[in-house]
Formats: structure tokens, C-alpha cells, sequence
């Protein structure tokens, strides 16, 4: 379903655009574009006066998985986000643990403060970071939208299932240029 409207307060949450993430072979969009858009809608909300979340990630939950977290020590600046999205001193920057960027961290808090009560996710993966801040947002009652163009994957296939099957039922998808365009 495209986008219908931005609430008066909806804030940008931008997920692990970081170095080590935005270098990764990712599908079906190059990173290149999608750390362009959500570049993009950064520089809208901010200059419509929004708040913009910054998401990086640092480690992994602990627990058993069938699949390998990671394969070694990642380079110095893996974590950092990524030059293009031109942090701001007013943005707000999360630092994960998880997957999602409301677990552990006080993304919640934050939001809440600035009575925020919609958002707009974007970034990489879109099966991973993405969808499960998509869930949270949702679950602590945020009205959801993401930006289609403004997420990738590690696998196209969970990319099309996330985009087509999962985050409509979590909210509103849509361009980011239909996106800016809410922002009047």
C-alpha cells in the first residue's frame, strides 16, 4: 500500500548504513543506492525539521544459531556510519546490540520525548535490522512506513518476502521520493 500520510511527528530511522554493513554484496539494489536515499530523506527531515535516527550495530545477541555471526574481528571502523548520511550534532544515534534497534537501547525514550508517533525505516537488511525495527515500531505502537528503495539484502529472496509479505502488515511502503513528497 503506498503511503497515505507522515504524522506531524514522524521521525527518519536510518538501520546500520555503517561502514561494514553499507560494504557488503548485497541484493537486489546496490548499497551505493540505497545509503543515496536514505542520504536523501535524512536531508528532508531535517530540513523539515524532524527527527533523524542513526542506527549502527556493534555486536550480536548471544545464543545459538545454525549460521556463523560473523567470520573474525571486524576492521577498526566497521561500525561507523557511513560519510554520506552527514550526521548532524542534532540527530539521534542509536547503538544495537540486536537486531532491531529498539531492544536494549532507548530508541523508545528518545522517540517518546520528542513525541514522535510514526517512522519511517530505512536501511540494510532489510530482513534483518529493517524488518525487526519495522516489528518493534509497530509493537510499541508507531504508525510504520518503509522505504522501499531505501533497503537492501544479503538475499534477494527474504529481501522480496520482507518487502512484499511482511512490512505491509506492519505499516505503509513507499518510494522515497513519494516519501519526501509527504514531507510537503
Amino acid at each position: 500500500m503506498p503511503a497515505t500520510q507522515l504524522d506531524p511527528r514522524t521521525a527518519l530511522v536510518l538501520v546500520d548504513l555503517q561502514k561494514g554493513i553499507a560494504g557488503a554484496p548485497v541484493q537486489p539494489l546496490p548499497a551505493a543506492q540505497v545509503v543515496g536515499n536514505g542520504a536523501r530523506l535524512a536531508a528532508a527531515f531535517r530540513k523539515a525539521g524532524l527527527p533523524v535516527v542513526l542506527v549502527n550495530v556493534t555486536g550480536g545477541a548471544p545464543g545459538r544459531t545454525e549460521r556463523s555471526h560473523s567470520g573474525g574481528q571486524p576492521p577498526a571502523d566497521w561500525a561507523d556510519l557511513v560519510p554520506e548520511l552527514d550526521q548532524q550534532p542534532d540527530d539521534i544515534t542509536v547503538t544495537k546490540q540486536t537486531w532491531g534497534a529498539f531492544h536494549g537501547t532507548a530508541l523508545d525514550d528518545e522517540l517518546r520525548r520528542r513525541e514522535v508517533t510514526q517512522v519511517v525505516v530505512a536501511g540494510i537488511a532489510t530482513s534483518i535490522g529493517v524488518e525487526s525495527t519495522a516489528r518493534a515500531a509497530y509493537e510499541h505502537g508507531y504508525n510504520v512506513t518503509v522505504a522501499t528503495d531505501a533497503v537492501t539484502d544479503l538475499d534477494p529472496e527474504t529481501h522480496r518476502v520482507s518487502v512484499e509479505k511482511i512490512l505491509p502488515r506492519l505499516g505503509e511502503t513507499d518510494t522515497t521520493d513519494a516519501i519526501i513528497a509527504l514531507l510537503g
